[in-house]
């Protein structure tokens, strides 16, 4: 009888410490890869599952290991790097750590909302569907987004929103006491419209002072991106379709050379340099600009100085437009009556 239970000492002892061997010896998968832990999985599973992987040499040495060093129940659901070679109590530390690979994506300044959504919809680490009511315009930040994979599309609309409300409610507090909006969805509506006329980040203070002083005598604001909305909403107009004489006239609840003051809505989500640049525009008397061949603007006070920068981009034009072997030039791009 004492014969068997040193016999059983001895083979426990073994098994102990050739478990621990393979707890601690380096592993076979060759290359650094990733391991996806979903919520509510066992313990066993898991440990099985990285058996079938390759990246554990035995999963019930594994799952006893994480029970022996008290970590049962403290691995967490994500998407973990594991790297080539590691120990299984490597592997046990990342996948307690809790330290998911993040992934991100941009939604730059300017963009609409349609276009916001086919970039989440297409993304294929998230998971769900998008809401079947799309989120009003104008309401989403403008941002790099970081998210685990498994964060839903829905929880993703949800963060933007949130970001840019409190964004756009933290600079409408510093806003000028003069600025010709009524709230604070005026106040996005001109920023967006200021967001989509320039790129140059420097120059939008400028570019807001000539719809706010437009605002402020009761002239049209007669921006060109609004008729783009107007006519093609949050898609955006093909690329190699310019603006026509007949676009402008065209009666839309958007188009600014036809309504008086704001459209209805913004008609993108503008960036926190364009609501800064609207909450505190540039003082100037300018009321128009054009573009002058530099990917900025040339801004006048009065219609005679607009005409002459008008013809000066029209030479531009007609000079790209004979360099391309006659191909037809695009719109000025101008608030020009």
């Amino acid at each position: 009888m004492m014969t068997l239970v040193i016999i059983a000492v001895v083979v426990g002892a073994g098994l102990v410490w050739y478990g621990k061997g393979e707890f601690e010896k380096p592993g076979s998968n060759p290359a650094d890869t990733t391991f996806e832990v979903k919520a509510n999985t066992s313990l066993n599973a898991i440990s099985f599952d990285l058996q079938d992987r390759g990246l554990v040499s035995n999963g019930r040495i594994f799952e006893l290991g994480v029970r022996a060093a008290g970590k049962d129940g403290k691995l967490k659901a994500g998407e973990y790097a594991i790297k080539a070679g590691s120990t299984m109590r490597a592997i046990m530390d990342v996948l307690a750590s809790g330290k998911s690979i993040m992934y991100s994506m941009t939604i730059p300044e300017g963009w609409t909302v349609a276009q916001a959504l086919a970039k989440i919809g297409a993304d294929p680490v998230l998971a769900g569907d998008l809401p079947a009511t799309p989120p009003a315009e104008g309401s989403l930040v403008a941002d790099t987004i970081l998210f685990a994979r498994g964060m839903t599309r829905a929880g993703i609309l949800d963060k933007m929103a949130a970001d840019q409300t409190a964004l756009v409610e933290k600079i409408w507090a510093t806003r000028a006491a003069d600025l010709p909006v009524k709230d604070i969805n005026e106040f996005v509506t001109l920023a967006s419209i200021v967001e989509k006329e320039t790129g140059i980040a420097t120059e939008r203070p400028h570019v807001a002072s000539v719809f706010v002083n437009r605002l402020k005598k009761g002239m049209k604001l007669q921006s060109d991106p609004t008729i783009i909305y107007g006519l093609f909403g949050g898609a955006g107009k093909p690329a190699d379709r310019p603006i026509y004489q007949s676009d402008i006239a065209k009666e839309t609840p958007y188009n600014t050379y036809v309504i008086p003051g704001l459209p209805p809505t913004p008609i993108a989500n503008p960036g926190k340099a364009a609501l800064e640049a609207v909450a505190n525009p540039a003082q100037t008397e300018d009321l128009y600009f054009v573009a002058d061949g530099t990917g900025g603007h040339a801004f006048a006070s009065t219609l005679e100085e607009h005409n002459a920068n008008v013809e000066k981009w029209r030479a531009i034009e007609k000079q790209r437009a004979e360099e391309k072997a006659g191909a037809p030039a695009n719109g000025s791009g101008s608030t020009n009556q």
